[in-house]
């Protein structure tokens, strides 16, 4: 009777957890064992549920993005004002229009507050090309770059002491304005930071963390 039970509790636990186990048919001391060994299978499953093959594919994506580019954030910024004279307010290492091909793509602000997308290949820093974007935060954007000394070129070669500057990007919202760069290290690892619009100082941006414990 005593193995009856065993067995119904460790099968009713992996059905409950979504996960299988294997009942151990034993009594006495054995009951503690099967428990263990149930409790093992689905605390693996459990773990498999939060860092399963999606949150793989997305780090193996983004190694691969940071391993096709020999040109730095910097770098592109640099040949993207070289074709179109203007201020930098972001630059992103991506896809190309969801293709497989990835560039750079830097957003400049021109002096007669026209927006431009500036593609730059990631081997070469050649310009591939370049078009007219419609944006409606110019305002927000020449309100938190005034009086600013710090540009998203030198932002970028700030943060590249933290890792491969994957992007660059001016937060001009909230009270505390800046630049926020992503960084990889190899093996995928990613960090979010903040750098500082007057002084380039860098900080870890603790607000995704943020987000993520109260979602």
């Amino acid at each position: 009777m005593k193995r009856n039970i065993v067995i119904a509790a460790v099968t009713a636990a992996a059905l409950i957890g979504g996960g299988t186990a294997t009942a151990l048919a034993t009594t006495g001391d054995d009951e503690g064992s099967a428990r263990q060994a149930a409790n093992t299978r689905l605390s693996d499953d459990a773990h498999d549920d939060q860092d399963g093959p999606d949150a793989q594919d997305d780090r193996d994506d983004d190694a691969a993005r940071t391993a096709s580019s020999d040109v730095t954030a910097a770098e592109a910024i640099a040949s993207a004002l070289k074709h179109t004279s203007g201020t930098v307010v972001s630059a992103e290492l991506d896809d190309e229009d969801d293709s497989a091909k990835v560039v750079w793509k830097v957003d400049v602000l021109s002096g007669d507050n026209t927006w431009h997308s500036v593609s730059v290949d990631p081997s070469t820093g050649k310009v591939l090309g370049s078009h007219a974007d419609d944006e409606d935060d110019t305002a927000q954007v020449r309100a938190a770059l005034k009086g600013s000394s710090v540009t998203a070129e030198e932002a970028a070669k700030a943060a590249a002491g933290k890792g491969v500057v994957t992007s660059v990007d001016l937060d001009e919202d909230g009270k505390n304005k800046s630049w926020e760069a992503e960084t990889h290290k190899s093996g995928g690892a990613e960090q979010d930071w903040k750098i500082d619009l007057n002084t380039g100082k860098v900080t870890a941006d603790r607000t995704d963390a943020q987000d993520d414990d109260q979602d």
